[in-house]
Order: C-alpha cells, then structure tokens, then sequence
C-alpha cells in the first residue's frame, strides 16, 4: 500500500499518473454512456453530443468508486468539482465516512474545489508539491483547502448547444450567437456557482475580458492554468497576454477530458488562477 494518493474526479483535467488516480464521471449522449476515463475518446463523444439531438446528460462517480481509490494508500487526497455543480462530493463524502469506519487509523482529506476543470489541476499540483516538501498529513490538510479557497475561474463558451439542448438559451439565440461568433463569458462565484454574465462576439474581445477580470481579482502573478476544448489557438493567445500583463506568471495549458469538453464544448476555455 502506498501512503500517499491524490484521488480526483474527472473534471480535473490533468492524466491519471503517478500518485494521482481518477473517479470518472459517466456522460451519456443519446443511449450511449461515454466513461470519462484515460480511453475517451472526446473528439467523438463531441461529435455525437452536437448531433444527437436530445439533451445529453452526466452521472457522477459512486461512493464505491471513491472508496476502492480510498482503500489504495494511507494518507489520501481526494478533490472533487464544485459541490453546487454535482453530487461528486457527496458521493465522496458518503465513501469517506465508510472507509473511515472500516479503517479508522487512516486519513482522508477531502476538498470541494468550488470549481473544475484547470482548478482542479492547480489543487493537484499543489499538493504534489506539499507531499515532495515532506509536509505530513496535518500540514497539508491546513495548507491545502486554503489554497483551493484563494483560486478564481473564469470560462468563455464559443458553442451553445448545451444550453440550448437543457433549455437555459432559446434555440434562436443559441443559433444567432453560434453565427455571430459570440462567445459566453462567465466567472465562477466563491459558493462554486457558474453562469455566463456577458456576451461578447469576437475571440479578441472574449481574452481581453478574461485577462481584465483576472487583473479585477487582484491578480499579481503565480500559477495560472486553462483548459481548452480543442483550441490550442487561443489558449496559446491568452497565455501570451496573460504573461506580457504579468511577468511573474507561470501559465500551463491543458486539453479538456471528457466532463470539461462537455460543459465548455467545442472550442471553449476555462480558466483558473
């Protein structure tokens, strides 16, 4: 048994490696259940959201999930997406409290990110380097969900199709906007909440707000992660403007997995710093 195991579910969007274990996410397009695993392929999982044309849907991982990545080590992380967006936590928290009972001389910390996707990446990265430093498990039970605490999100949606398909935009919007080019800016709130606040068409307009909203949250430099869903372009582009407004910033860019790709759609970013 290891003793140490950072457990994430699969909206982080960081690869199942090392000391980091996934509990994957179900997504289910038409009568096809998609598991957000190493092996989804989320080009085609894409593909058939945008063509199939109900409302798609996402079932989070079991207790019994959580607790078989529980059972791996004796000092376990586990992070999950904002409980206000899924029954991740709960699910987590549920699988906690039997493996505790069963096994009462190990630990697990459990974090509710408030967030997902390149959030969860930060979290993970952070407690990687906690563990490295040879923090013990009380350091990094204090030192951790205050990290989580102080990171923002921040997303921009190019594609509607979701918000149409769930009812949340008119059919007529959702095509207007696609044929504008219009992209969805939203900021996650502090309870983990996220809707889109502005509408702006251009992907130069879109950056210029993301980067403006990091700067309105007091953002000086540090670790900076997005997350794109098959748009290497402007991740790349903001990253540039990210590092030209601040030098200290350390940006990294990852691909969208499957519970991303399917909130931000194609070509959407999010980000966290």
């Amino acid at each position: 048994m290891d003793k140490w195991l950072i457990a994430a579910d699969s909206s982080c969007d960081l690869p199942a490696e090392g000391p980091v274990a996934k509990a994957p996410f179900v997504i289910s397009v038409g009568a096809r259940d998609y598991v957000d695993d190493e092996l989804l392929d989320t080009e085609e999982m894409l593909s058939d959201m945008e063509s199939c044309p109900e409302a798609s849907h996402t079932s989070c991982p079991s207790p019994g999930v959580w607790l078989e990545l529980f059972e791996l080590a004796e000092n376990v992380i586990a992070v999950t997406i904002s409980q206000r967006l899924s029954g991740s936590y709960a699910s987590a928290a549920t699988a906690r409290e039997i493996y505790l009972e069963r096994c009462p001389g190990r630990r697990v910390l459990l974090i509710n990110s408030r967030s997902t996707g390149p959030a969860l990446a930060l979290i993970v990265r952070r407690a990687r380097e906690l563990i490295s430093s040879g923090a013990d498990f009380a350091a990094v039970s204090e030192a951790l969900p205050a990290y989580a605490r102080s990171l923002h999100t921040a997303f921009a949606l190019s594609s509607f199709t979701n918000l149409v398909k769930n009812g949340r935009m008119s059919r007529l919007t959702g095509f207007v906007a696609n044929k504008l080019g219009v992209w969805g800016i939203g900021i996650g709130s502090e309870e983990g909440e996220i809707a889109v606040k502005s509408r702006l068409r251009g992907t130069v307009k879109a950056l210029s707000a993301l980067v403006e909203d990091m700067g309105s949250n007091g953002f000086e430099g540090g670790e900076v992660c997005i997350s794109h869903c098959f748009n290497p372009d402007a991740a790349r582009t903001l990253r540039e403007k990210i590092e030209l407004r601040w030098r200290d910033a350390r940006v990294h860019i990852l691909e969208t997995r499957g519970l991303c790709s399917y909130y931000a759609e194609r070509r959407g970013l999010i980000l966290a710093y």
